[in-house]
């Protein structure tokens, strides 16, 4: 159907050489393999292929049978919580996918950025948040999918000019992406180099003694979290509630950064919306630890309230870049995977953190390193407020170039 604006209408089948959907088994991990992409590896319109499931060779070629992601298609994710997130494949590296609906665009028809576009602009989003099935799990069927009428300008070429001026902003958040990759890179290769590699500034000159973690150099301490931190230090009821928080939930932390907060009136927010977090404090969710969900907190809106699933780490006695360090390497992570508790949802409690050993270095050299972190930490929150800058600006142009809004 042709309408007066230059745009047409079909249904999502019709405009699609394929719309399919990977596995809905659970084929066996390995460590080496190809990845196994499932919805909570979408994050942002990207595909996390860091903290993706490795699959082997064979199991790999009997899910691509039936969907094989290629460059230029969108994954949706049409299964549970993550219901709605999508990402353009932008890689031609093979890879296999779960619980996650796969849309081919025919190149006739639909340039397949403008695609990807028209998935996460507001008209399909409405869909699938008003349209899914399920309680517990959420779902939108694939034929429910194939059904959906689409709107979308005919000309082809118009197409590629609006994809292209909605990835050029998509490329600066790329950009931008990148430059926080390498300072957080930076700032984690000082840790390793000065409080692993124990190559700190005098080095040649210390002498090493024994301790409960290995032989450390002679006048570092080993000592327990809650000695030189606080968990969970603040909290609002009733009486000291502010009429309106800005909340962080648990799905909206991925590794190291806040996807996503929430403004809501005390009266409608979550009963999980208990936390208080500061400048400084690290957030670290106590349910299932090895999927790494912790955030540095940089310069929060008044009232920042984070879910009861986390635990608020505030740094008392080291520099909170320290801390942050200190709490993210892959041994602490094991440390809490280890200590989890709970088959279906293992989980951590304040308790496990306040626990956990940490080596600390002198005060000068605790000092020295948050003199050169901190400035790179702040150059990252730069970069993610110009990032979420972006983001609100793309979704602004989104609506209205696909519907010729003015």
């Amino acid at each position: 159907m042709i309408m007066d604006n230059g745009l047409t209408e079909s249904t999502l089948g019709e405009i699609c050489s394929l719309v399919t959907d990977g596995t809905h088994d659970t084929p066996k991990r390995v460590s080496t393999g190809y990845p196994l992409i499932k919805a909570k590896e979408i994050v942002g319109g990207k595909i996390d292929f860091e903290s993706s499931d490795q699959i082997s060779e064979s199991d790999h070629r009997k899910v691509i049978a039936r969907s094989k992601p290629e460059f230029g298609d969108t994954l949706f994710a049409h299964i549970g919580a993550s219901l709605g997130e999508a990402a353009f494949v932008n890689t031609t590296q093979e890879f296999s996918i779960k619980n996650i609906a796969l849309f081919k665009p025919n190149p006739a028809i639909i340039d397949a950025r403008y695609l990807y576009y028209c998935i996460i602009g507001p008209e399909f989003q409405g869909f699938a948040k008003g349209t899914k099935t399920g309680s517990a799990q959420p779902f939108l069927a694939l034929h429910q999918l194939r059904d959906y009428r689409i709107r979308y300008h005919l000309d082809i070429t118009f197409q590629r000019r609006i994809g292209g001026i909605l990835s050029a902003y998509d490329e600066l958040i790329e950009n931008s992406q990148r430059r926080i990759q390498i300072l957080e890179e930076m700032a984690r290769s000082l840790y390793r180099e000065w409080f692993v590699n124990f190559r700190f500034p005098g080095h040649e000159k210390a002498k090493f003694v024994p301790s409960v973690l290995g032989m450390i150099p002679k006048g570092w301490e080993v000592k327990t979290l809650a000695k030189i931190a606080e968990v969970n230090r603040l909290q609002i009821n009733a009486r000291n509630a502010p009429d309106e928080l800005h909340y962080i939930d648990i799905s909206s932390v991925s590794p190291g950064q806040i996807d996503n907060i929430t403004a809501y009136p005390f009266a409608d927010a979550p009963g999980r919306a208990r936390r208080i977090v500061r400048h400084g404090d690290v957030l670290w969710s106590c349910v299932r630890p090895n999927r790494r969900s912790y955030a540095l907190v940089m310069d929060p809106a008044p009232n920042t309230i984070a879910s009861t699933g986390f635990a608020v780490l505030t740094a008392t006695q080291v520099p909170f870049t320290f801390l942050y360090a200190a709490t993210t390497t892959d041994d602490f992570v094991a440390y809490l995977s280890n200590n989890a508790t709970g088959s279906a949802y293992p989980a951590v409690t304040a308790t496990t953190f306040e626990k956990a050993d940490l080596l600390i270095p002198p005060t000068p050299l605790l000092q020295n390193f948050g003199d050169v972190t901190v400035p790179i930490f702040e150059q990252i929150h730069v970069l993610q407020r110009q990032i979420q800058n972006l983001r609100g600006t793309r979704n602004l142009l989104l609506p209205r170039l696909l519907t010729n809004q003015k």
